[in-house]
């Protein structure tokens, strides 16, 4: 059988050469490129805290509205996702084989340029249904059992948001590239702006001023659309302004589809959204499960997920860094070097999330009192149920950054498949039901629920980890570096 476009067959890894970075050298090129990553997820999950702490503030049933449209609208997302994050490792071996050749020639401008391209078409493609649900958003959380006033506000909420899709998935591509061409910077720059001007654009949008009542639930929705179109003009105004990145020319006959190149991007990129379906699905069903318990529940889980969800962007920035920098060292045939920084960077992010853990445990009431209005009905119960839940997060912190990073560390060797199989097992096979069973059977309501969520991510982490271990030691011992 013909080796897949990219993959190292075993007779080429006695070829590779094995001249990794010292442990101190990977590290610190590994957070050199992790921080501004790390710090652009950041402040992109800024946005939407920013967006719940207003909805918060406007109301409890606001707050538990929004929660529902935004786990069906990342739900819809994940496909999308998927492909673009496909082109990380496409682009990053490309880069590598760059380098083994010495920066010769512009083969791997080329095949650096046809993985961005195919990319963006892949999410356009894979875009179009997701909008076509997300517009029905009222109607498909009805038929899911939600209270119809939750299900009508999500449904405005959607309808707003909705339009920034397309523009957050063309970023989540562009700012691939830039990682693998170590400049992550300028990604940093627009989001950290862009969280700047979306938080008294999402106030007044959803307050309203000088006399205009504003748009309430929806106007949260807007912001977010708006601010996602913002980032995309501003990152290709300053790829387009740096004289190393514009000679790529990404949107050069952008409509000339690359076929070899897009099935390669579906072939990576679809296992890649189906794993984040198996992660956002878990979390969007326990969002959903929790409206059987009311809108306290469904508030309580909202702010559990947003501090959890922060803490997890910086792992999220970690495992984008190790794709990049395994994908390197793969595409210019550096085994040992890509065993390295895979292992570098799950290190880096189960120190972090280690330190959240013990935060999450220990600050858990203050925490969620942070998201609410205290003179508001309903608040001090709210606060209580999210404490909570915060603290259950706090359990699960290792287990959910390591996961993470090694999810990325194996998408720099473009191992996909497997990775999307153990999370389906981990999240819908244990992860789900035990969280079901516990909360309505075992009568332990949401606690039950994040109690299951915490198994699942403890048994995805384990799994992927034990797969980089034989993946990336069998690479090193010149075997295939794509795995068996």
């Amino acid at each position: 059988m013909r080796p897949a476009p990219g993959r190292a067959t075993p007779s080429a890894m006695h070829g590779m050469e094995t001249r990794g970075l010292g442990w101190w050298a990977e590290a610190r090129a590994t957070l050199a490129l992790a921080w501004p990553l790390a710090l652009t997820n950041l402040s992109q999950h800024a946005m939407a805290a920013t967006d719940a702490l207003i909805l918060g503030w406007f109301s409890t049933e606001a707050l538990a509205a929004g929660t529902l449209g935004a786990n069906l609208y990342w739900l819809m997302m994940a496909p999308a996702l998927g492909t673009g994050f496909a082109a990380a490792p496409v682009m990053a071996q490309a880069r590598g084989m760059g380098q083994r050749r010495g920066g010769a020639g512009r083969g791997w401008m080329r095949e650096l340029r046809r993985g961005a391209r195919s990319a963006l078409v892949a999410t356009l493609i894979l875009l179009l249904p997701s909008l076509l649900v997300l517009w029905q958003g009222e109607s498909i959380l009805r038929l899911m059992g939600q209270e119809p006033a939750l299900a009508r506000d999500a449904g405005a909420f959607l309808r707003a948001m909705m339009w920034g899709l397309i523009p957050f998935s063309a970023f989540i591509v562009l700012r691939g590239f830039l990682a693998a061409m170590d400049r992550p910077g300028p990604a940093l720059w627009v989001t950290g702006a862009a969280v700047v001007a979306n938080a008294p654009l999402c106030w007044l949008l959803v307050f309203g001023a000088f006399g205009w009542e504003g748009m309430g639930v929806a106007g949260a929705g807007l912001a977010s659309a708006l601010a996602d179109l913002l980032m995309l003009l501003a990152l290709l105004v300053l790829i387009a302004r740096d004289r190393r990145l514009r000679r790529f020319r990404l949107l050069g006959r952008f409509w000339r589809i690359d076929w070899p190149r897009l099935v390669e991007v579906f072939r990576i990129g679809l296992p890649i959204s189906g794993q984040m379906l198996m992660e956002i699905g878990v979390f969007s069903a326990a969002a959903l499960a929790m409206g059987w318990f009311g809108a306290t529940a469904v508030a309580a889980h909202a702010i559990a997920l947003q501090v959890a969800a922060l803490s997890f962007m910086v792992p999220m920035g970690i495992g984008q860094a190790a794709t990049a920098r395994v994908g390197m060292m793969a595409g210019r045939g550096d085994a040992a070097g890509a065993w390295q920084a895979g292992w570098v960077a799950i290190g880096l992010g189960a120190g972090f999330m280690l330190a959240m853990a013990t935060l999450f445990m220990l600050a858990a009431r203050p925490i969620a009192w942070a998201f609410l209005d205290a003179r508001e009905d309903g608040a001090a119960a709210v606060a209580a149920l999210g404490a909570g839940l915060l603290t259950i997060a706090g359990l699960f912190q290792l287990g959910d950054g390591v996961q993470a990073v090694a999810a990325g560390a194996l998408r720099g060797l473009k191992d996909t498949k497997v990775p999307m199989l153990l999370a389906a097992l981990g999240y819908w096979g244990i992860g789900m039901p035990v969280g079901v069973g516990l909360a309505v059977a075992a009568k332990m309501g949401p606690a039950g629920l994040w109690l299951g969520l915490a198994a699942g991510v403890s048994l995805v982490a384990g799994m992927l980890l034990l797969r980089w271990r034989r993946l990336s030691e069998a690479s090193r011992d010149r075997k295939a570096l794509a795995g068996a």
